[in-house]
């Protein structure tokens, strides 16, 4: 068995790799990665057996690359994982086994602002607008929100908390416009103050296989970033919530609808709870999160699922969508170090030892 996973240098295709070296079923497998090498750790780190660099999905010269290197690897299977790179095989497959979400789907997702026009109106998502650069700094411009409002990058395919802060007057929300200089389209929405969610799917043919939810609550690095929210967690639990679920669930299947597709591959939509504890969807991401690994470490291992799938074998899956989680498991992640599992989590007590 031979297995191509894309974006390899980044943490999450690197979690990817992690969690089928775990499964019985691919443990032994040969993994080849390829990406823009720009992430120097993924380069020299020896996770694959072998590491090609590839240009942007943007150049010319991606297809003609991506060919001769599945030409000459001659794989089982490819799992994309960069947004950016889903959307192009979504658009413009290529014949391996593989499998993402629809182009339509992937085109409407991807888009923050498409995807808060679609959902306004439904409760599904915290009430937002568009903010330009130009809108900031007029003083005629009458915010529709009231402070404090989340402010973030509105661009497509943005992770990692990008843009990300809560401006609690028009002088901090001017000055954080001000200073991101690399940002032209901004969204602000209302602060949503409750939990931080991530809820991981698993679709073929518009049938939900898997569903796994996890809460965030804290981030690696969290204090270089003033919104304290790097987009990488470095604590956080997994649950089970049929509400957080339907939310989720609700939404994926009103972009099914608009786009009238059939669900396929692995989604994580992203929610945050409002000041009444309502969980609110912040973005729908067509690709894997950092943390999956984790999941596996528990025992719920989405990218042998994923895997399985695209090679037609989701017969193989074990019959439940959703693993029941111990009440007090933590997983534990830092720069430096492998990702834990705690499945029942204390915090040590002055004059302990563990």
């Amino acid at each position: 068995m031979k297995v191509i996973i894309t974006g390899a240098c980044a943490v999450s295709a690197r979690n990817v790799l992690r969690s089928l070296k775990m499964s019985e079923k691919f443990k032994d497998a040969t993994f080849v990665g390829w990406d823009m090498c720009s992430i120097m750790y993924g380069v020299y780190s020896g996770d694959f057996d072998r590491l090609y660099r590839v240009p942007a999905v943007i150049d010319p010269q991606y297809r003609e690359i991506v060919e001769e290197i599945l030409a000459k690897e001659k794989p089982d299977a490819v799992m994309v994982i960069p947004e950016v790179e889903v959307l192009y095989w979504a658009k413009n497959p290529f014949d391996i086994p593989h499998l993402v979400p629809p182009a339509e789907f992937c085109e409407l997702a991807i888009s923050k602002r498409k995807l808060f026009n679609l959902l306004d109106g439904t409760g599904l998502v915290p009430y937002s607008k568009d903010l330009s650069r130009e809108e900031a700094f007029d003083d005629n411009y009458k915010l529709p929100l009231e402070y404090p409002m989340w402010v973030r990058d509105a661009s497509a395919g943005t992770a990692s908390g990008k843009g990300s802060f809560l401006a609690h007057n028009i002088e901090e929300l001017r000055a954080w416009v001000m200073i991101n200089t690399g940002i032209d389209n901004f969204q602000i929405s209302e602060y949503c103050p409750g939990g931080n969610y991530g809820v991981l799917c698993l679709f073929e043919n518009g049938k939900l296989l898997k569903v796994a939810i996890a809460e965030r609550l804290e981030y690696i690095m969290a204090k270089v970033a003033v919104s304290g929210i790097t987009g990488n967690t470095s604590q956080g639990r997994f649950l089970n919530d049929e509400s957080i679920k339907k939310n989720a669930l609700d939404a994926i299947e009103k972009v099914c609808k608009a786009t009238n597709t059939i669900m396929n591959g692995v989604v994580v939509v992203d929610m945050k709870a409002d000041k009444n504890n309502v969980a609110k969807v912040t973005e729908i991401n067509i690709r894997y999160v950092a943390y999956n690994c984790c999941l596996a470490s528990a025992g719920f291992n989405l990218a042998e699922y994923h895997l399985l799938t695209a090679l037609g074998r989701s017969p193989e899956l074990s019959s439940e969508q959703e693993m029941i989680f111990p009440d007090n498991n933590r997983f534990l992640r830092d720069v430096d170090g492998l990702p834990i599992y705690i499945t029942d989590y204390k915090m040590i007590a002055i004059g302990q030892c563990i």
